[in-house]
C-alpha cells in the first residue's frame, strides 16, 4: 500500500509541475516527451488525475478538515 501512497504522490507532483509549466511558459513537458504517442499523452493525463482523486479520497488530514 505504502508504494501506491508513493506512485500517488509522484504523479500528482509531476501533473503539477507540468501545469505550472503549461501555465507559465506554454511549455506541455508531458507532450514534449510522448508527444509521439497521443495514447501515452492521454493515458498520463488519466493517471495523473487518478492520482489526485486517489489523494483527496485517501488524505486522513483532509477529511478532518471536511467536518
Amino acid at each position: 500500500m505504502k508504494s501506491l501512497h508513493t506512485l500517488s504522490f509522484v504523479l500528482v507532483i509531476v501533473g503539477a509541475l507540468n501545469w505550472g509549466l503549461v501555465g507559465l511558459f506554454d511549455f506541455d513537458l508531458v507532450k514534449t516527451l510522448l508527444g509521439s504517442w497521443p495514447t501515452a499523452v492521454r493515458a498520463v493525463y488519466v493517471l495523473v488525475g487518478a492520482a489526485a482523486v486517489y489523494k483527496l479520497v485517501g488524505c486522513q488530514q483532509c477529511k478532518g478538515m471536511m467536518k
